[in-house]
């Protein structure tokens, strides 16, 4: 095909950038915009996808999920915590030599594996073990819209050792091996292990490094390293990767979502950080309905700063510092630069503004808008340059701490406390405060919400599909990652984002396949969204960070967070396979044609059009209600062959909702019973959305899906013609 285009075999083989072979067929090359529209109009090509750039988006995790080593008869133990399960790692490489990679009392390689290690830039097939059992890198499409890429000079290697150490924290999230006695400089301490401990590690780098920041993921790159996981064997694909959310273009067009799709056909579990632009609506990234979307959380814990200002007043701020106590130190309020008239907020941006004028052998309070990942470590550079001793940052609550500077205090407060001590400082004329180290506060009060940065439903790709699935913990989780960087010599440090949250998750589905080799990646996706908890694990509410905070509802955290042992028993199953995928396709309006070469067959979409609001999803999300609507679903017994299971319906605001029939008995014969849902309005205006849930029940399990309607009597927008 391409030498027919491009006119020889050498312009063929130079533009050749990847071939996929495995899991679908295709290929990755270089071509302008002329040469791809004119092999888009070839009949036997699905589809021309442009190459785009991703980025990559413990000790208490394991144990506030209930899945402690200690209990006999938990998942954790029934699985032998995974040891016949492969994890797939699609991310920034590995750094082998961590303690999270040994292969202490792990069996041989599970004989379903067909993968290898891949030798390059300072690593070898010797760099393998029992554990991480595989390791490749895909760097072709990466090069050639970054051929000045220099490995030396970014820190990188041309292999798949990584170096950021991004690759290495979520590897050992979803499975890496005990390690005691850990901790980040005493804080958090504990053993590190992941969620399916002896389950084996396949790396697939797909992400390089410009600079020790900033990383570049080539689409390309990873379709190719997706097709090479699905014929390795791999058991879950772990993306901790993502884009900024398209508008508006179909997610057949997304490269994770096309690799997915074809991995899930495999039986292979997909599972993608949903993102980090949160707080905002439709933020939410990695949409496809074949992909388990991860939004992320709080743990139970929180790393508590006291100080205490000449008042006497105790402030508990929040801060990663593990240096020595700040005796009393004079405490300022930056106002004025200099001898300007020019105005100063006091916030933590324009601290440079006043670096050399009053912080010296001062503590600073100032007030930030910005994420404090941000501002904290901006604010400590400008302070301590100065010749400042600690930073109070006040914001709004819920952000994530980070280590800002070796033994540097940066302490985190919200508004109202940050207020607080502004008072005090206006109304003393000499204020002082103390900083003490930070201490590890673990369970209550310290509530679970769901984080700051977490990007938010709805879906804006696809209304009617919910996302994100499921929730689990993101913030602070400390995890392995290169053993030379100065935050730990031994290599442990905390990270946040869904990209922690997500291996949570891949190790959970690899516990879940090893107990359940027959469940389908949606059987699996149904048991973990219908069986979630929607408070905490103490029966509290979840709340979801932003501005302001408010309870957490489906579009920030999906079915709600995770709840490993409820998921190995959940009842019943919102089952899908192809043919429901081939619906879901219809329904959205991809044309025949596209359909049958994207699943191998021949495909005729029913007129008239499907609607994807009856695609048998553990989630009802109706965007434009208007008139009575009633869509179907279907549920599959896993559970006790005699079962019978009744309705309860908790309706949105201002909706009637009703299930028919009232009642589902399972038996030896039947085990896939179908009911109709039909939903209609009360509303008299157009509405934003509400919430509410639909739960079968028996005495033993409840399978609870969220639903989420919006009324839409006028549209935003319609046809004259």
């Amino acid at each position: 095909m391409l030498w027919s285009l491009l006119g020889s075999k050498e312009e063929a083989h130079g533009s050749m950038v990847h071939s996929f072979r495995h899991g679908f067929s295709g290929f990755a090359a270089k071509l302008t915009e002329s040469q791809a529209k004119k092999i888009a109009d070839l009949p036997e090509v699905v589809h021309v996808i442009p190459d785009r750039f991703y980025k990559p988006a413990t000790t208490r995790t394991w144990d506030y999920l209930g899945l402690s080593p200690t209990n006999p008869k938990n998942l954790l133990n029934q699985t032998n915590m995974g040891e016949q399960m492969i994890i797939g790692i699609i991310d920034s490489g590995v750094w082998p030599e961590s303690e999270v990679f040994n292969d202490n009392e792990i069996g041989p390689v599970p004989s379903h594996w067909k993968g290898g290690c891949e030798s390059g830039e300072d690593f070898n097939s010797s760099h393998c073990n029992k554990k991480l059992i595989g390791a490749k890198y895909f760097i072709n499409a990466f090069l050639a819209t970054h051929e000045s890429f220099n490995s030396s000079e970014s820190l990188d290697f041309i292999s798949p050792r990584g170096y950021n150490g991004h690759g290495t924290h979520v590897a050992t999230i979803a499975g890496g091996s005990y390690v005691p006695n850990t901790s980040y400089k005493g804080l958090a301490g504990g053993t590190v292990r992941g969620g399916a401990p002896r389950a084996r590690i396949a790396v697939y780098k797909t992400c390089w490094y410009l600079d020790l920041d900033i990383a570049a993921c080539s689409s390309a790159d990873i379709l190719k390293a997706m097709d090479e996981a699905i014929h390795d064997g791999v058991d879950v694909l772990s993306l901790s990767l993502g884009f900024e959310p398209l508008y508006p273009e179909t997610d057949v067009r997304d490269g994770i979502a096309t690799g997915a799709f074809h991995a899930v056909l495999k039986g292979i579990t997909v599972v993608c950080a949903a993102g980090n632009a949160g707080p905002a609506a439709q933020t939410v990234g990695n949409t496809a309905p074949w992909i388990l979307t991860v939004a992320a959380t709080t743990l139970d814990r929180s790393f508590v700063t006291p100080m205490t200002l000449g008042n006497n007043k105790v402030i508990l701020g929040q801060a990663i510092y593990t240096g020595t106590e700040v005796g009393f130190t004079s405490l300022v309020y930056p106002e004025n630069p200099g001898n300007s008239n020019e105005s100063f907020s006091g916030t933590c941006e324009r601290l440079l503004i006043n670096s050399n004028r009053t912080m010296a052998g001062k503590v600073v309070l100032c007030f930030t808008e910005s994420p404090y990942s941000i501002s904290v470590t901006r604010a400590a550079h400008y302070v301590k340059r100065a010749g400042g001793l600690g930073v109070i940052i006040a914001g709004q609550p819920g952000n994530v701490l980070r280590p800002c500077l070796d033994d540097f205090p940066c302490v985190a407060v919200d508004y109202e406390l940050g207020t607080y001590i502004l008072f005090y400082i206006r109304s003393n004329g000499s204020p002082v405060v103390k900083i003490q180290p930070s201490r590890t506060l673990i369970g209550q009060p310290v509530g679970t919400k769901v984080a700051s940065f977490s990007s938010r439903g709805p879906n804006p790709i696809s209304a009617a599909i919910l996302k994100p699935d499921i929730a689990a913990p993101g913030v602070s989780i400390l995890a392995a990652t290169t053993t030379n960087t100065t935050f730990n010599d031994r290599g442990f440090i905390f990270l946040s984002g869904t990209s922690m949250a997500t291996p949570t998750i891949s190790g959970i589905v690899a516990l879940l396949k090893a107990l359940h080799p027959d469940w389908s990646p949606a059987a699996i996706r149904s048991a973990i969204v219908t069986t979630a908890w929607r408070t905490d694990p103490f029966g509290e509410q979840i709340f979801a960070e932003g501005s302001p905070r408010k309870p957490a509802d489906p579009f920030d955290y999906g079915g709600g967070l995770v709840n490993p042992e409820k998921a190995t028993k959940p009842g019943l199953v919102y089952d899908l396979g192809l043919e429901d995928y081939v619906l879901y396709m219809c329904s959205v309006g991809y044309n025949e044609t596209s359909i049958s070469q994207l699943v191998g067959k021949g495909t005729v979409c029913s007129y008239p059009k499907p609607s994807v609001l009856d695609f048998n999803l553990p989630s009802i999300t109706i965007p434009n209600l208007k008139e009575e609507v009633t869509l179907p679903r279907t549920l599959t017994n896993v559970g006790p062959l005699e079962s019978v299971y009744r309705v309860a319906v908790e309706p949105p605001l201002g909706t009637q909702v009703t299930v028919t029939p009232e009642t589902l008995v399972f038996n030896s014969t039947t085990k896939r019973v179908s009911f109709k849902v039909s939903v209609s309005t009360t509303h008299k205006i157009n509405t934003g959305y509400y919430f509410g849930s639909l739960t079968w029940s028996d005495s033993l399990h409840n399978v609870t899906i969220p639903l989420s309607v919006r009324t839409q009597l006028l549209p935003y927008y319609y046809d004259e013609n």
